[in-house]
């Protein structure tokens, strides 16, 4: 059976038990089963390896000790092992010897949960998970991997907050125009399932990497922070997937709830990727960590600061924001004033409509800038629909080869019917509007307040004129019938 086809009916058990509700029930409850499989798995590779290897789970606790044996413990033995003595002892872990790989457990396991009523149903998915996958068979891990953006994808409530699964595409397109190096601390603020960070530990693996030793300078390189529970457990499965062996720099916290004063020296950064959350709010308080004139409780604002503040001078960042924040008045104005004067914004990407289809139609780009020099240019490329494409959506997604003009641009930058430039100069003049219309695409939609008060007051002259000249006709037919 297909990997694609043991998920799906894996769902459909799982569908079948009156205690799990809804999609984002179910991804939970796949993953910390798969988080088991896939660091069993894994665990066979380290005493391979290392014959001194010593397991921080508890021998009765370890996948292959009670759920590895298709014909073992099944029913009310199975429900009440896995609540009363699996998840109890994993949720207060005491990890032997301050093993970093306990703590990572521990955290993985503290806002998770078992959903399962049925313990003949949860006999009958570790079945499916047992016979279906071996993650130590390369295929099988590459398989998944795709499987895993899918389900992803999938996941109904996505956008219910401003989250948005992050097209491969668009965070591949952002490494490489990053080109995080071997040795720079790399950062996800808001890393949701890890997107960013993975392709980030692929990109710099296979362009740098060549003996253990710089492999290691990589994985002590790779930082991220997620504020919720779901994701959290979602990115460090997928950096153990990906060859993070020892995750304990993604962080189950909110960077936000921090005092932007308490981040130091030690706490900056090279490179910066992330897809902020966009258009929610934070709680209250939050706002209270940051200085009186960019306070501000829109999450995507919250966050554009911290990156700013984070970055060492020389650091780079690619942030994925919404339109939005190119016009807002305001403390936005502040912000980009700040973004502008202490960062070199050289490239913002426009993205048409439908890129995060079906979570959200709101128009999306792609911030590229520096820290420690002001902006003296930016260029803009809006980004076209591929030719026979007017929107993106699950049969027509975005794909990867739609950015190969922009990459070849990028070096060799002029402009044409999608490329063009703004001075630094010319967007103060605009109160700090980046909302700039491209000058090549008369019909391009624009949200400058200036241009469309000007456009509101031709169209209310051209509607008097008209009814003044519906007057005139509508008297001299009258005067005509007497």
């Amino acid at each position: 059976m297909s990997i694609s086809s043991t998920i799906k009916s894996i769902q459909d058990i799982m569908r079948k038990d009156v205690g799990v509700d809804g999609d984002a029930q179910r991804i939970g409850q796949l993953v910390w089963m798969f988080f088991l499989k896939i660091y069993d798995d894994k665990e066979t590779e380290y005493e391979l390896l290392n014959d001194d290897y010593r397991s921080p789970i508890p021998e009765a606790l370890r996948w292959r000790n009670w759920a590895a044996n298709p014909e073992g413990m099944t029913g009310d033995e199975l429900l009440d092992f896995v609540n009363n003595q699996l998840f109890k002892t994993l949720k207060d872990l005491q990890p032997q010897h301050n093993d970093p790989r306990g703590f990572v457990i521990r955290s993985v396991f503290e806002d998770a949960y078992n959903y399962m009523k049925s313990g003949h149903l949860i006999r009958q998915v570790i079945n499916k998970i047992v016979e279906g996958i071996d993650f130590n068979k390369v295929q099988d891990r590459h398989l998944f991997g795709d499987l895993y953006e899918q389900i992803l994808r999938d996941l109904q409530n996505a956008g219910n907050a401003g989250e948005y699964y992050t097209p491969r595409p668009v965070t591949q397109f952002m490494v490489d125009m990053v080109a995080p190096q071997l040795g720079e601390k790399i950062l996800d603020p808001a890393c949701g399932t890890g997107g960013f960070l993975t392709c980030a530990i692929e990109t710099v693996r296979k362009n740098h990497v060549q003996t253990v030793e710089q492999e290691q300078l990589l994985q002590a390189s790779i930082f991220g922070v997620e504020k919720k529970p779901l994701p959290h457990l979602l990115c460090t499965t997928n950096m153990i997937l990906h060859g993070i062996d020892v995750p304990t720099n993604v962080r189950h916290d909110n960077t936000l709830a921090r005092p932007l004063r308490d981040y130091g020296p030690r706490d900056r950064v090279d490179v910066i990727i992330t897809n902020p959350p966009f258009g929610g709010m934070e709680e209250d308080g939050i706002e209270t960590n940051f200085p009186a004139n960019f306070r501000t409780r829109e999450t995507a604002d919250l966050f554009l600061v911290l990156i700013m503040h984070l970055l060492k001078d020389g650091g780079r960042a690619a942030v994925v924001l919404p339109d939005g924040t190119l016009f807002g008045e305001g403390i936005k104005t502040r912000i980009k004033e700040q973004l502008l004067e202490t960062c070199n914004l050289h490239t913002v990407v426009r993205l048409p409509n439908g890129v995060f289809a079906p979570y959200t139609g709101i128009k999306t780009n792609l911030l590229f800038f520096t820290k420690g020099q002001s902006t003296v240019e930016t260029w803009f490329y809006e980004h076209p629909y591929p030719p026979g494409v007017k929107n993106y959506n699950k049969t027509k997604p975005m794909r990867l080869e739609e950015f190969v003009a922009e990459k070849a641009w990028w070096n060799d930058r002029v402009e044409n019917e999608h490329a063009w430039k703004v001075s630094a100069a010319d967007i103060k003049a605009r109160n700090y509007n980046l909302d700039i219309k491209n000058p090549h695409s008369p019909d391009a939609v624009t949200h400058d307040p200036e241009k469309l008060l000007a456009d509101y007051a031709a169209l209310q002259t051209k509607i008097g004129e008209t009814r003044a000249k519906l007057k005139s006709v509508l008297a001299a037919a009258l005067q005509g019938e007497n």
